[in-house]
């Protein structure tokens, strides 16, 4: 190993793990490191065992604190009891784990790594890293990189040091021990409070504005103050000499040819694994009226070997909106250019390590079917893609807005009307009319365009050939920074299957007609769960929390269970679901059928609020209220009885709120502190008793 190369692992699920680690290696060489790079599935590319340089890893979290995919296989073989508690003990290193606050496992695939290594005898060179995606991941990742190159420098200058004075076994002296511990001790200690690093105040060349600072006014015509908005900031920060992160390097070369498109095999790149299925039924839950509008699907998979469980979930293959294509294309000034074959290959110059051809962009599809199938238009843009529209960007004014917006110091700026706003390139290039990036470079910056996630509404013994889904369709209202808007998936599937859409109160069940000679079709796979299940002791107690769409498994698991109490199966535990919604005429899914299972004793217990109705003050408005109302039949339930709880639905505040409520609930119930109810639900987590299936 060369004397200051450190090694970098990333494990990543949709590629912000992949893509800081990537940036992290793009600077090495601005500080004068060299390094390596790989993704920790790629075991053949290093050797832990082996390496005695300084490693860095960059890790997501995933469900429900489950590894990427990328990285089980490295945390199942971390965790082999067999391994020696000094396995790692040559090992020095870095970790910056990724989460969401929104969900319960915060950064939990980043701690099992960071307190298994410890385990196993490695030590910290530099302060663990957890950045959260809910409040944006830039507030600790950059200041965490920022002072990463310090502490490599120290770590390189104490090896060097130690090379010179230790054995040929690489011995250290007992002072470089206590030096070492002493070191450690700061660092640990420094973990607690990462967010709050303090950036360096040097500054170099290239981290300075391209462009000198404009004279900007405070005030208008009028002599009003001046707010600031995408386009527009206002002191101190138009005022302020700006630290704008370096451009990152290019690597692909893009080729725009007229021969005609291979759209056949392109399909079969983008759908592989998937199932073209007809969408046999569609229905609304809810009616006109409802403040959300809530869809269910029936899909007929009776020619596809697609077995599924109750709280499995399925895969939906969507596209972006033609209009928004059409709309990217003018914008990029390739309208004409729309059905020209797409030829990808890495440029001979770039300096970016590890570049790749993105493989979900099949050679040789049009333009138009790799901005309407491969790349997420949507995403918001990181702060690595506002740098580089810089450079394309002809008036001086919009040049300095987008240094701003994606500098150290205009980081609140970016935060609020980047990120919060959900912008995406289209609304940025709608606002910044002189930017004007080649196709190049929005393909390596866009994300792939990833699948939507829904969960199975129902059984396979209720319904053989069939399964259901539930949707909300999401709205984004408009405001300054963008035109009003539906989720891209939940807004192309409302459109998509329209001409067999029941309304309210009608069965989804469709046939073929003069207005719709074929019935809609979709592309799906099966997503299994492997602990979103019903127990596997039939008998075992559970209790189901699940407002709104949140009850589509539940009711999965509710007829799963009718059906083998008809077949006289087993003996089952008792069932509790704990359900809400805004208003009890509008917006009740399932209302029904949930009844019948209180009828045919398949739900010993259906409790249900209503958030938006009139209430004397002492109903209770949300499922967590509803809980506490119920705290000793829980408690009793979980503890004596070992009883299962499973939660569904919004991450950001319902299931924060249930797990407070538990939390609550088990402090009174068996009169703990606040500290050992904890231990308590983080017990059940482990033993797989209490499961989430949330979303954000």
């Amino acid at each position: 190993m060369l004397a200051s190369q450190f090694l970098i692992l990333y494990g990543s699920q949709r590629g912000q793990a992949q893509s800081i680690a990537e940036e992290i290696c793009e600077q090495a060489a601005e500080h004068g490191f060299i390094a390596d790079i790989s993704c920790v599935s790629k075991g053949e590319k290093y050797n832990l065992e082996r390496e005695r340089g300084p490693v860095v890893f960059v890790v997501s979290t995933t469900g429900d604190g489950e590894p990427p995919d990328t990285a089980l296989k490295f945390v199942k073989k971390i965790k082999n009891k067999s391994l020696p508690c000094d396995h790692y003990s040559h090992l020095h290193y870095a970790l910056l784990a990724l989460g969401d606050t929104n969900y319960a496992n915060f950064c939990n695939c980043g701690k099992t790594i960071d307190s298994r290594l410890q385990e196993l005898g490695a030590k910290h060179f530099y302060a663990t890293g957890h950045a959260d995606d809910g409040t944006g991941l830039e507030i600790v990742v950059d200041p965490w990189i920022e002072g990463l190159w310090e502490a490599l420098k120290k770590t390189f200058a104490k090896m060097s040091a130690s090379n010179q004075e230790g054995t040929n076994q690489g011995e250290v002296t007992k002072k470089s021990i206590q030096q070492e511990a002493q070191i450690q001790e700061k660092l640990d200690s420094s973990a607690i409070s990462l967010s709050l690093l303090k950036l360096t105040d040097v500054e170099t060349e290239k981290g300075k504005a391209e462009t000198s600072v404009l004279e900007s006014k405070s005030t208008d015509i009028l002599g009003a103050p001046l707010e600031a908005s995408l386009i527009r900031s206002v002191p101190p920060l138009s005022g302020s000499s700006l630290n704008v992160p370096a451009l990152p390097p290019s690597y692909l070369d893009v080729c725009l040819e007229d021969s005609p498109a291979e759209e056949e095999s392109a399909h079969h790149v983008v759908k592989e694994g998937f199932y073209e299925v007809a969408v046999s039924g569609a229905a609304h839950l809810t009616r006109d009226d409802a403040v959300k509008s809530a869809i269910l699907l029936e899909l007929d998979i009776s020619d596809q070997d697609m077995p599924y469980q109750p709280g499995d979930a399925f895969d939906v293959l969507c596209l972006n909106r033609a209009s928004e294509v059409e709309e990217l294309l003018r914008r990029l000034g390739l309208k004409d250019q729309r059905s020209q074959s797409v030829h990808l290959q890495l440029r001979k110059d770039t300096k970016k390590k590890g570049a790749q051809v993105p493989s979900y962009i099949p050679q040789k599809c049009s333009l138009e079917y790799l901005l309407t199938w491969c790349l997420e238009i949507r995403s918001t843009p990181k702060k690595a893609f506002v740098r580089a529209l810089v450079d394309w960007t002809q008036d001086s004014r919009e040049k300095r807005r987008l240094q701003e917006l994606c500098s150290r110091e205009g980081s609140a700026d970016y935060n609020r009307f980047v990120r919060d706003t959900n912008l995406c390139l289209l609304d940025l290039l709608q606002a910044f009319k002189s930017c004007s990036p080649p196709l190049s470079l929005v393909i390596e910056h866009l994300p792939k365009l990833q699948p939507r996630a829904y969960s199975a509404a129902s059984s396979s013994l209720r319904h053989p050939g069939k399964v259901h889904f539930v949707f909300s369709v999401v709205d984004f209202p408009a405001c300054v920074e963008h035109p009003e808007r539906t989720g891209l998936c939940t807004g192309w599937l409302m459109h998509h299957v329209s001409a067999i859409l029941q309304p309210y109160g009608k069965t989804a069940s469709a046939e073929k007609t003069a207005d719709c000679p074929a019935l809609p079709k979709i592309n799906v796979r099966p997503r299994v769960s492997n602990t979103f299940h019903l127990p596997s002791d039939p008998s075992a107690p559970i209790v189901m929390v699940g407002p709104g769409t949140g009850v589509a498994p539940f009711i999965g698991f509710l007829q799963q269970r009718y059906e083998r109490v008809e077949k006289q199966d087993d003996v089952f535990g008792e069932t509790w679901l704990f359900f809400g919604c805004r208003h009890k005429d509008r917006d009740f899914i399932f209302r029904e059928e949930l009844e019948r299972f209180v009828e045919n004793g398949t739900l010993n217990h259906l409790k249900v609020s209503f958030s938006r109705e009139e209430l004397d003050g002492n109903e209770p408005r949300y499922v967590q209220h509803l809980l506490l109302l119920h705290a000793k039949n829980m408690v009793h339930v979980l503890f004596k009885e070992n009883g299962y709880f499973y939660v569904c639905g919004d991450a950001k505040n319902m299931a924060k709120d249930v797990n407070d409520a538990l939390i609550e609930m088990i402090t009174k119930e068996l009169q703990l502190d606040k500290l050992e109810s904890m231990k308590m639900v983080a017990k059940l987590r482990e033993e797989k008793r209490y499961l989430q299936d949330i979303w954000s």
